[in-house]
């Protein structure tokens, strides 16, 4: 019904830099928050960074000043440019989409969830 696909993730050396990219499609009629997660091994899932239909932007305190989320709303597509990475950047990155479907138009949307991208950030 809805996919999120993310791509962009590899192996990078600290201070380096990666961009990701996580396209939703499918039966989309609109979709409000987006957000990047990561989940390192052994740890839970955190928020990264997340931003509203309409560009409003919330950053951990871990990449404020590092990392930059934007979206594109014609495409369906949320990034993360991630720039002076670290060792502890290393983890699963995931892609979140608040969506509405054009099978259930209303309320805020679902969550939908993509399977990941491995972000590797070596010493």
């Amino acid at each position: 019904q809805v996919q999120l696909v993310e791509s962009g993730g590899g192996l990078v050396q600290a201070g380096g830099s990666l961009r990701l990219s996580c396209a939703a499609s499918g039966s989309i009629f609109s979709i409000n928050d987006m957000a990047w997660y990561r989940q390192a091994p052994g740890k839970q899932r955190d928020l990264v960074a997340s931003i509203t239909r309409g560009g409003i932007t919330n950053y951990a305190d871990s990449v404020k000043g590092r990392f930059t989320i934007s979206r594109d709303n014609a495409k369906n597509t949320v990034y993360l440019q991630m720039n002076s990475l670290k060792a502890e950047d290393t983890a699963v990155y995931y892609c979140h989409g608040k969506i509405v479907t054009t099978t259930s138009i209303l309320g805020y949307g679902m969550d939908y969830w993509g399977k990941g991208t491995l972000v590797t950030v070596s010493s």
